[in-house]
């Protein structure tokens, strides 16, 4: 696989409202130990569209990988111009940093935001420019993850395409193992 979309929930669809919670580290982890077996099998690009939570928290973890896999890239692509321009001022000033460090920028459609369907076409954009998905989701914490799981599980029926998950089991096995490794 040489190009992976990462997603899955926003931090408000997990309870998260600040950047000091426990859960983002193991979130980050998790992410962080799939992403280190994809990049050393080969991965070149990571794809996120740059949402606060799940795709900050991977563009984070990227950079961090860099110094394993300096050729490693990761490329921000919107829905629309100005995502960020009705975020608050942390959530805007994380996305100015992640945009700042990313290989490439760009936005699918061009213009500012008019209406939903430019979350639709960004994901299908994205899901037809990469070779697989990993998503931070959980059936039992269904969330805005899941329309863009639809869309991949739709174009998965006609096209080759790998969807590799982070589940609530997932994240309770990483957060046991590090707090073992706190003892």
């Amino acid at each position: 696989m040489n190009t992976i979309y990462v997603t899955g929930y926003r931090p408000h669809e997990l309870g998260i409202f600040n950047d000091k919670h426990p859960g983002i580290a193991i979130i980050k982890k998790a992410l962080y130990d799939q992403l280190y077996t994809l990049a050393d099998e080969g991965l070149e690009w990571v794809v996120i569209s740059g949402q606060p939570g799940v795709e900050t928290w991977t563009a984070q973890t990227v950079l961090s990988l860099k110094q394993e896999f300096p050729a490693l890239k990761y490329s921000i692509i919107t829905p629309f111009l100005e995502q960020e321009k009705n975020w608050n001022e942390q959530k805007q000033a994380q996305y100015l940093h992640i945009s700042n460090q990313a290989d490439f920028v760009t936005s699918v459609t061009k213009r500012p935001y008019e209406a939903p369907w430019q979350f639709i076409e960004k994901d299908k954009f994205i899901i037809n420019n990469t070779d697989g998905m990993l998503l931070v989701y959980d059936e039992d914490n269904e969330a805005s993850p899941k329309y863009v799981l639809r869309l991949v599980e739709k174009f998965m029926e006609s096209h080759r395409y790998e969807l590799l998950r982070i589940n609530a089991y997932d994240l309770q096995v990483i957060a046991e193992e590090m707090q073992r490794e706190e003892w």
